[in-house]
């Protein structure tokens, strides 16, 4: 092969090259371009926090209005081998304005749950009782049993005789006095009975919900606490344990 023959063999490649590389190129360019895809939900896109970063609390329910705390409960184990359980939960007590509008009465809403419990030996029937729920109401000062308040006072005529230019002259005195008397007791407690159930079993309770208790004649500070009796009665014997609540000072 001559060299004019390579040199024409060479040519021709390059041709058949070239002519190869601008279809590619033309093929290329000639593709449409790509469609835009479907929008993105914002809600998807929306940023997550980090992790271990602090997130809002839900919002927690109220305790009930005036709640106050009970005290532990009162066990006690009678002779005859029977433990008596006394409490109480969800207790309440508030301040309301007396109807009378006067300053020495008091009278307030309450509630609570008061729960006995009775265990003991097996025996053939179940044991029976009564459960009694109350408050105590004490009062600093007493006027409800006294003469309260009483105004005093006295009125008189004096005759006499005065001395003047034209010689004597008949006076009348009438001297005038008063007072006020306020008759006051040492304080005393006042025991306002809710309920009193007679039972049949081993868990007794009593609920109360916007009872109202009231006193009159009160003057100065009062207190009030929740009271419960349980009582497990046989045909020779009770055995009986008192609970207390907390005393509130108002």
């Amino acid at each position: 092969m001559t060299v004019g023959d390579v040199l024409r063999c060479g040519i021709t490649v390059f041709a058949i090259g070239g002519l190869m590389s601008g279809l590619t190129v033309g093929t290329a360019l000639a593709q449409p371009a790509p469609e835009p895809g479907p929008a993105v939900d914002a809600v998807a896109t929306a940023p997550v926090p980090p992790e271990g970063a602090p997130v809002a609390a839900e919002a927690l329910p109220l305790p009930p209005e005036g709640l106050v705390a009970s005290t532990p409960p009162a066990i006690k184990e009678a002779p005859d081998g029977w433990t008596l359980e006394l409490s109480a939960k969800d207790e309440t007590q508030m301040i309301i304005a007396p109807l009378t509008t006067a300053i020495s009465s008091r009278e307030y809403e309450v509630g609570g749950i008061f729960n006995g419990k009775l265990a003991g030996p097996e025996e053939d029937e179940p044991p029976r009782g009564t459960l009694e729920v109350g408050y105590e109401i004490g009062c600093g000062i007493d006027m409800s049993t006294s003469n309260g308040v009483t105004l005093t006072g006295s009125l008189g005529l004096t005759p006499g005789l005065a001395l003047s230019g034209a010689g004597t002259i008949p006076t009348i005195l009438s001297p005038v006095s008063g007072g006020i008397a306020v008759g006051l007791k040492p304080g005393l407690i006042n025991i306002v009975p809710v309920s009193k159930k007679e039972f049949t079993g081993a868990d007794p309770w009593i609920m109360v919900d916007g009872f109202r208790v009231k006193i009159d004649g009160c003057v100065g500070e009062s207190f009030i606490r929740s009271y419960a009796y349980l009582t497990r009665s046989t045909d020779v014997s009770d055995a009986i344990v008192a609970w207390y609540g907390v005393t509130k000072k108002v």
